[in-house]
């Protein structure tokens, strides 16, 4: 552990690209700390959920009923969001990938940012998981997302969140912290993310992470892939068309390789790359790896087109390997983060609550409740209350060895059902 902290310590002193100093520049030369000295412009500012009550309540979260949005943040600029910290009480399985956060910078009708809150934080799968980068850090077992990305606005901000699924968000704690400023640079830039997916990847053509209008700079990439077929899913390059050019002028050697590793991907996070999710190489295994692209943006003066090959191993009908390059069907999905000047053009439809989800889990059937047509051959059967999803978990110690369980579930439509 003191390793670690003591190459982290080394990591953000040298390339940390952080602090906006008075109006005039996003970043200090050097030692980031070296600005802390210098008196700052403008006023500190803080949109939260705290109690309106502040003096003696405790309510210090918001609900969100099933179809409704909250508004988080309504700010009037000029500006520059540097932090945003949130966490969430939710009963709804995948539940990150349901709520969706949008930001609106200066009057605009449509959202600069548009994306599942767990993806926006770099957490695909409507999975809850810890790791650390430089621009966005996930403590508590996943569930306390924190972003650092700079968003800067002229006139004014609004950022909302839409809970998409079924079940009434219990609580949705949050802070937006920022600097309300006399005035921006020239040239200052708006902050994009934009989500996709394809459930599989299209036959025939390269994944779209993302299709750009306009002038800025490329920071970030979040991936996350859902297996479909066993081994390995990453041979695939990346491809950048810049400024409408139809030969790519950066090509990459391979996914793993985009997202700076080597040899596959294993979980790890570092400040600008990492797999935070790998649970192998079995069918049904997700991942979820990132690549900030913070020391070395991508810069496009009219247009930007990103695109990745999903290619790996194919098997057989026997299992057999047929070939270790070779297009595959796996689910994709992904965030693309970027600066532009002027307004972006429209985002692609958004895919609605349960279409971002593998399963449809509003049809979920929790064992528990199930508790009275259970029988055992032997073993006391009972329900363990606050543990997992619904009433809590069905719990069996069996007496002795080859001893069984029986469970009866109605199946009361046509399709596929599966035993998780």
């Amino acid at each position: 552990m003191r390793n670690w902290t003591m190459m982290m310590t080394v990591v953000f002193m040298a390339l940390l690209p952080a602090l906006f100093i008075g109006s005039g520049s996003f970043a200090v030369a050097g030692n980031p700390l070296e600005g802390l000295s210098q008196i700052k412009q403008g006023r500190t500012m803080r949109s939260s959920s705290c109690d309106v009550d502040w003096q003696a309540g405790n309510a210090d979260a918001r609900p969100i009923a099933p179809g409704e949005t909250l508004v988080i943040a309504e700010l009037e600029g000029p500006g520059v969001i540097n932090h945003i910290w949130n966490t969430v009480a939710a009963q709804d399985k995948g539940y990150s990938r349901l709520l969706v956060l949008r930001m609106y910078w200066d009057g605009e009708g449509i959202p600069s940012v548009e994306a599942p809150l767990g993806d926006f934080f770099a957490m695909g799968h409507g999975v809850d998981h810890p790791f650390q980068s430089l621009p966005v850090t996930v403590t508590s077992e996943g569930r306390a997302r924190n972003c650092y990305w700079p968003m800067p606005f002229h006139k004014s901000a609004r950022i909302t969140v839409t809970n998409e699924g079924s079940s009434v968000v219990g609580a949705l704690y949050y802070y937006v912290d920022w600097q309300k400023l006399e005035e921006l640079p020239a040239n200052t830039a708006y902050f994009h993310a934009m989500y996709r997916q394809e459930f599989p990847a299209a036959s025939g053509k390269r994944y779209l992470i993302a299709d750009i209008t306009g002038t800025g700079h490329y920071v970030g990439t979040v991936l996350s892939v859902r297996q479909h077929t066993a081994s390995w899913w990453g041979e695939g390059d990346d491809f950048w068309f810049i400024d409408g050019e139809t030969e790519p002028s950066l090509r990459g050697t391979g996914s793993e390789d985009y997202f700076c590793d080597a040899w596959g991907l294993r979980e790890m996070s570092t400040p600008y790359y990492g797999a935070p999710l790998m649970e192998g190489y079995d069918p049904l295994s997700r991942t979820t790896c990132y690549r900030w692209h913070i020391t070395d943006p991508v810069n496009f003066k009219a247009s930007l087109r990103l695109e990745i090959e999903h290619m790996g191993v194919t098997f057989n009908e026997d299992g057999s390997v047929r070939s270790g390059f070779e297009e595959r069907a796996d689910d994709f999905s992904s965030v693309a983060f970027w600066y532009q000047a002027e307004p972006h053009k429209p985002f692609p439809a958004f895919p609605e609550g349960k279409a971002r989800l593998y399963e449809d889990w509003s049809k979920l059937v929790e064992v528990e409740s199930r508790l009275d047509s259970a029988k055992a051959s032997g073993g006391p059967i009972s329900l363990q209350e606050g543990i997992g999803t619904g009433k809590g978990q069905l719990w069996w110690t069996a007496a002795e060895p080859d001893q069984s369980l029986e469970i009866i579930m109605d199946v009361t439509e046509d399709g596929a059902d599966e035993l998780l």
